[in-house]
């Protein structure tokens, strides 16, 4: 616990996480915006995502604990929505649906046709740390298919080749810098 000053002048303790890791406040600051509710479980979960970049078996335990959730119901959401990941995410990430409607009009060789030219496995990142490639249930733009999310940025009627031209000239950069 270190001491801080209040607006009034009084100091007052700040707590910290027991790990000594204070990305940890973020996260008991959205707790505690949310009043602990169960119901601020996905909020809770994209403020640990933005704050360590993944969401660890320990961060899951702490939410879990703190919003008195069970751990599968804490577990069970993670996984459900494609935003969450596990394990660290490269600088750059492309997501690939992976819906009926994209399926239906091609995503799988996208995967493939990525996973083969940047040698990544779909759901990992290459050994430089640059490229993740993760694929996800439905993006909701069926009617974009087959769609790709490259670094946020979302792309319709994607083909192998025009994302593989993108994620070529992002990664040019990175040599660049």
């Amino acid at each position: 616990m270190t001491k801080k000053q209040s607006a009034k002048g009084k100091s007052r303790p700040q707590v910290t996480h027991p790990s000594g890791d204070e990305r940890y406040n973020a996260i008991d600051r959205t707790m505690k915006r949310f009043k602990h509710e169960k119901d601020a479980l996905v909020e809770v979960l994209h403020s640990a995502q933005e704050t360590f970049g993944f969401l660890s078996e320990d961060l899951l335990i702490y939410i879990s604990s703190n919003l008195h959730v069970p751990l599968s119901q804490v577990y069970g959401v993670a996984t459900f929505y494609h935003a969450f990941t596990f394990e660290p995410l490269g600088k750059h990430n492309c997501i690939v649906c992976t819906g009926t409607a994209c399926y239906v009009k091609g995503s799988v060789s996208i995967v493939e046709s990525l996973s083969q030219h940047y040698n990544v496995s779909e759901g990992k990142t290459t050994e430089d740390g640059l490229f993740s490639l993760t694929t996800a249930r439905c993006l909701g733009s069926c009617g974009l298919a087959p769609v790709t999310v490259l670094d946020g940025e979302v792309r319709g009627k994607s083909t192998s080749e025009r994302i593989i031209q993108l994620v070529d000239l992002v990664l040019a950069d990175e040599v660049k810098a």
